[in-house]
C-alpha cells in the first residue's frame, strides 16, 4: 500500500488503496508452469515442530478483530476463530466450513433470522470457555467509532443496528440473542442468503467483555491456535501455541508450526532476492508481499526459486476501467472505448501472463456460478464505428499513482487514443484518488483505474459493491456512478435467495446485464505470485482467493 503506516490484510480494500505490482500483502488477505501446486501444495511434507517466518513489507499487524479486514486463512486466522471459516485444498474451489459453530447456519423460512450452536469444549486462550455472549460482544465493538475500519456487512443487515455505536456505554443489540451459552440467534432487517459467510469474518470472533479498545489490537485473547508472545513495535511479532486450542475442534487449521514469525518492515525487493538465495533460516520463510513483475523475471530465470513459486491459476482480483455514465452517457460511446480497449496491452503491462489475464467478466475466477462470456473483443474498426458522427468531448481517466495502476492507465489511454478519442491521464495519491473516484458529485474524472477483490466468495461481493445505487459517493466503491433501479431490485433479489445455486444463476445473469450497458471495462485478472523457501510446505494459492492459507502451512519433514 501506498500509506506510510501499513498494516497486513488481504481484502477488496486493501487492493483498492494500493495497486501497484507490489503493494498487496497476503497477511490479512499459471503460466510457464509457475503455479507450485505440485512442488510444494503437499501438506503431507510437513512436520510439526519449528518456526515460520513471514516476511513482510507492512510495518504493523493488527489483532483486534473489529477493526480488521482480513480473510479467515491470512494471519487473524491464527490467533481469532469465527463462527464459519473457509475451507481451502490445491486444486479446488474454496468452501464454507464450521469453526466455531456446530454447522454453517439454519435460516428462518423467511431468511430473516439465523441460528448457530457452538460447538463443545472450546476455550479462549485464558482458559475461559468460550459462550455465545463472546460472540455479541465481539459483533457488537465492531459498531464503536473507536473501532471503525473493519468489514461492516452485517452492519447494514442486522435488524435495528441504525445508529448503534457499540456497547460500550451499556447499549446492546437487540438483533443478537442469546439464549444460552451455546446458542446465538441473529435477526436480520431482511432476508440474506449469504449470511453464513458474513459470520466467517474477523467481527464473529469470540471478545470477553472487559477488553480495551485501546490495546486490544496488540494483546488479543486468542481463540486459535496461536496466541501473542512478543510484540516489537515496527520490527517482529512473536506467536506461540495457544494451550487451550484443541484439534478436536477445529477441523481446518493444521497448526503445524511450534511458532509464526512476523518479521515487519522489510523491503519487498531484498525479501525477494533473500527468498531466491534460499539460505539459512530464510528457508522456513516465505513473503507476504505478492512478487513483482521485475521480480517475476528473475525468478523465472531461477529454476530453484520458480519451483518455489507459488501462482494464482486463473488470475484473482480484477483491475477494470470505470466509464463514469453521468458524464459519459452515451452507451454507444461506452461499447465504442470497450472495443477500443486492447486487453493484451494492459496484461502486458501488468508484467505479462504471469503477472495477469485478460478479464470479459465482472463476476471473478473461482467465484461460484460464474459464467464466461466477451461481449466486447478488442476490435480498433468496431470501435471507430460507433463513434462515427459523434463529438467527444476530452476524456479524464484517474489513476492513482501506483506503478501498476500508471501501466494500465497508459496502455488504456493510448488504445482509446488510436480509436479517435482525447485522453488525458491523471495519476494521483491514493487518498486523492478515494477521495474524488468515491466521494462527492464524480465531476472531475470521465474514466477510472480500479481494482476490486471480492471480500468472500459470492457474486454477491462482485456485484453489488460496484453497481449497486448505494455505493455512489460516501465512500462507495461504484465508480462509475451507475443508478438503475431495476438492478438494485435485481441485486437485492439475488441477495434474499437462500438457494445457493438459484442465486449463483441469478448474479450470472446480472452479470451480462450490466456488461450491456458498459459502466465499467473488465480489463485484467491479477494474478497473485508468492515466493517461499525450500523448508516450507503445504503452500499453494488458488484462483480465490488468490493468496496463500496460512492455517496448513508448515516446515518440510526433509
Amino acid at each position: 500500500m501506498s500509506h506510510p503506516h501499513r498494516t497486513l490484510i488481504a481484502s477488496r480494500r486493501a487492493f483498492l488503496a494500493g495497486t501497484g505490482m507490489t503493494a498487496l500483502t497476503a497477511l490479512t488477505l499459471a503460466a510457464c508452469g509457475a503455479n507450485s501446486r505440485s512442488s510444494s501444495s503437499a501438506s503431507a511434507s510437513a512436520k510439526a515442530g519449528g518456526n515460520l517466518t513471514i516476511l513482510t513489507s507492512a510495518t504493523d499487524v493488527g489483532w483486534d478483530p473489529a477493526k480488521s479486514q482480513s480473510m479467515p486463512m491470512t494471519s487473524l486466522g491464527l490467533v481469532h476463530r469465527r463462527l464459519t471459516t473457509w475451507k481451502l485444498a490445491p486444486g479446488k474451489p474454496v468452501e464454507l466450513a464450521p469453526d466455531l459453530a456446530t454447522d454453517t447456519g439454519k435460516a428462518s423460512d423467511d431468511g430473516r433470522t439465523w441460528t448457530f450452536t457452538l460447538k463443545k469444549g472450546l476455550k479462549l486462550s485464558d482458559g475461559t470457555a468460550i459462550t455465545s455472549a463472546h460472540i455479541k460482544h465481539g459483533v457488537e465493538r465492531s459498531f464503536a467509532p473507536a473501532l471503525s475500519g473493519g468489514l461492516g456487512y452485517h452492519k447494514s443487515l442486522l435488524a435495528g443496528a441504525e445508529g448503534y455505536q457499540g456497547p460500550y456505554s451499556g447499549a446492546h443489540l437487540s438483533s443478537i440473542e442469546t439464549p444460552d451459552e451455546s446458542t446465538i440467534v441473529f435477526h436480520l432487517a431482511r432476508a440474506f442468503g449469504d449470511w453464513p459467510w458474513i459470520v466467517a469474518q474477523p467481527a464473529f470472533s469470540p471478545v470477553p467483555e472487559g477488553d480495551d479498545p485501546a490495546t486490544y489490537s496488540h494483546a488479543p485473547i486468542a481463540s486459535g491456535p496461536y496466541q501473542i508472545d512478543q510484540y516489537k513495535q515496527g520490527s517482529s511479532i512473536t506467536l506461540k501455541r495457544n494451550p487451550h486450542w484443541s484439534k478436536d475442534t477445529d477441523s481446518i487449521r493444521l497448526a503445524l508450526p511450534d511458532t509464526f514469525t512476523f518479521s515487519l518492515g522489510q523491503d519487498e525487493t531484498t525479501s525477494a532476492q533473500r527468498l531466491i538465495a534460499d539460505s539459512g533460516e530464510d528457508r522456513n520463510a516465505f513473503g507476504a508481499d505478492r512478487v513483482s513483475a521485475a521480480q517475476l523475471a528473475q525468478v523465472s530465470a531461477n529454476e530453484s526459486a520458480k519451483s518455489r513459486l507459488a501462482t494464482s491459476p486463473e488470475g484473482g482480483p480484477l483491475a477494470f476501467l470505470a466509464i463514469n455514465v453521468q458524464r459519459v452517457s452515451d452507451v454507444n460511446v461506452r461499447k465504442a472505448i470497450a472495443h477500443a480497449v486492447d486487453k493484451a496491452a494492459v496484461v502486458a503491462a501488468l508484467g505479462g501472463e504471469l503477472g495477469a489475464q485478460a478479464a470479459s467478466t465482472y463476476i471473478t475466477p473461482g467465484i461460484p456460478g460464474r459464467q464466461s462470456y466477451d461481449l466486447y473483443p478488442h476490435d480498433a474498426a468496431k470501435a471507430k464505428e460507433l463513434l462515427t458522427g459523434k463529438t467527444v468531448p476530452a476524456l479524464v481517466l484517474l489513476t492513482d499513482n501506483g506503478a501498476a495502476s500508471k501501466a494500465m492507465a497508459e496502455a488504456v489511454g493510448q488504445s482509446l487514443k488510436e480509436a479517435g478519442l482525447t485522453v488525458t491521464i491523471e495519476p494521483v495519491e491514493p487518498d486523492t484518488f478515494t477521495e474524488r473516484a468515491t466521494k462527492g458529485d464524480g465531476s472531475t474524472y470521465d474514466l477510472a483505474i480500479a481494482n476490486w477483490n471480492p471480500d468472500y466468495p459470492s457474486a454477491n461481493a462482485n456485484i453489488q459493491p460496484l453497481f449497486a445505487s448505494s455505493e455512489i459517493g460516501s465512500g462507495g466503491s461504484n465508480y462509475a456512478r451507475y443508478s438503475k433501479p431495476e438492478v438494485d431490485a435485481a441485486i437485492a433479489q439475488a441477495q434474499a435467495n437462500l438457494e445457493a445455486k438459484a442465486a449463483q444463476a441469478q448474479w450470472a445473469a446480472l452479470d451480462r446485464k450490466i456488461a450491456e450497458e458498459v459502466p465499467v471495462v473488465p480489463l485484467a485478472y491479477r494474478r497473485n505470485s508468492f515466493l517461499h523457501g525450500s523448508g516450507v510446505a503445504g503452500f499453494f494459492v488458488e484462483s480465490y482467493p488468490a493468496y496463500p492459507s496460512y492455517q496448513v502451512i508448515g516446515v518440510s519433514a526433509s
